[in-house]
């Protein structure tokens, strides 16, 4: 994205492969059978249309100088055919030319409006990488002895960030993590996402307990639904899961807030879905009602893998409104070594996007910690 084309190439960012192509030759293809045509037919019959569209077409996926040109050529072969068929001075033939050249003259002011829009489009994209960078870091490949891998697909085309999350903190009290959902779209999803996540990195060093975490962060919601105004003020709140792996302990302890429910994955195939023994309320109800946290304790053995991740994952569906359900498709599966993490997060991405055809309608965060076992060969990652 960090690209300086002309709009040529950013035009045509929704095609791929012999769509692009076929968009690339199209104005000269027009020219071309405007020529032919031309020349086939006798003087009453005009091509004039093809030559008019020709640089309308170019305009918004060719350079400036592409689309000059393009117009120029249309322009040109106005003139050679008409004064070719002895009928240069025919007010037909004057209104033709005068036409062509005038639709090419706009095809350039087109061009330069497209191409503004693309340059304000990579600067919005620019600004949302850094967003993310800075809001959602890629967290290290491995924290305290695990193996971790994160991953964000963002629904929308050329967002790249929205209102799910994920935090890693290494801590004395062992590795803390959280994976959430805030309550709406845009910049107030993204802000409570950076309230969340600041909230959870402070209080996952300070406090000695996940239950303590998981207050610190409802205090944090709730003081921030007292700025904001309307309905946020009233419904905002965020599902999530906190889990903490203790140094040296083979067990993780989780604290489920109205969030879809963890996978184990163990070494050799078996899946087992971590469903919170008492349900509780999301983040930031806490005006509904108080539940004390309780965080439930499951073995975590070496070879394993903790799955955590948001609706957008459980709640993609198919053309015939079938959800994908990442159980029953990681059941019996493994993906061993440190490179497991990635592997399970871009095999997951990839059957996501297999099964809605392209079309998600919700972000999806993943975070994926294994924990290895001795003799773990080095992998190199990636997706």
């Amino acid at each position: 994205m960090g690209q300086r084309g002309g709009p040529d190439n950013r035009g045509a960012r929704g095609a791929t492969g012999p769509e692009r192509t076929f968009v690339r030759v199209l104005p000269l293809l027009l020219l071309v059978v405007g020529v032919l045509y031309d020349a086939a037919t006798p003087p009453e019959f005009t091509a004039a249309p093809l030559f008019t569209a020709a640089p309308l077409i170019a305009a918004p996926f060719y350079s400036l100088l592409n689309t000059v040109l393009t117009g120029a050529a249309a322009t040109c072969a106005v003139l050679v055919l008409h004064y070719g068929n002895s009928v240069g001075a025919h007010v037909e033939a004057v209104t033709e030319v005068l036409t062509v050249a005038t639709v090419a003259a706009l095809a350039i002011v087109i061009n330069r409006v497209v191409r503004r829009g693309n340059d304000r489009l990579a600067i919005a994209r620019s600004i949302s990488e850094a967003t993310q960078r800075a809001v959602l870091p890629a967290p290290d490949p491995r924290i305290g002895g695990l193996d971790i891998a994160a991953r964000y697909e963002a629904a929308q085309a050329d967002a790249f960030i929205g209102g799910d999350l994920y935090a890693v903190q290494d801590t004395p009290h062992g590795v803390r993590l959280i994976v959430g959902d805030v309550r709406g779209k845009g910049m107030g999803a993204v802000a409570a996402v950076a309230v969340v996540i600041g909230a959870f990195r402070e209080a996952a060093e300070q406090e000695a307990s996940l239950e303590a975490v998981a207050q610190r962060l409802e205090r944090a919601l709730a003081r921030e639904g007292t700025r904001r105004d309307g309905l946020d003020a009233f419904e905002g709140f965020t599902t999530a899961v906190l889990a903490e792996i203790r140094h040296g302990e083979g067990s993780v302890r989780l604290i489920n807030r109205g969030h879809p429910p963890p996978l184990l994955l163990r070494g050799d195939g078996r899946l087992c879905v971590m469903s919170a023994s008492e349900p509780a309320l999301p983040l930031g109800m806490g005006d509904l009602g108080f539940w004390p946290d309780r965080a439930d304790e499951s073995e975590f053995p070496p070879g394993a893998t903790l799955l955590l991740y948001t609706d957008g994952l459980s709640e993609a569906r198919d053309a015939e409104g079938e959800f994908y359900d990442p159980a029953a498709r990681l059941g019996g599966r493994i993906f061993p070594g440190r490179g497991g993490p990635h592997a399970l997060l871009a095999a997951l991405a990839g059957e996501v996007r297999r099964h809605t055809g392209g079309a998600m309608t919700d972000d999806m965060a993943l975070l994926a910690v294994r924990r290895p076992v001795a003799g773990d060969p080095e992998v190199t990652t990636g997706d």
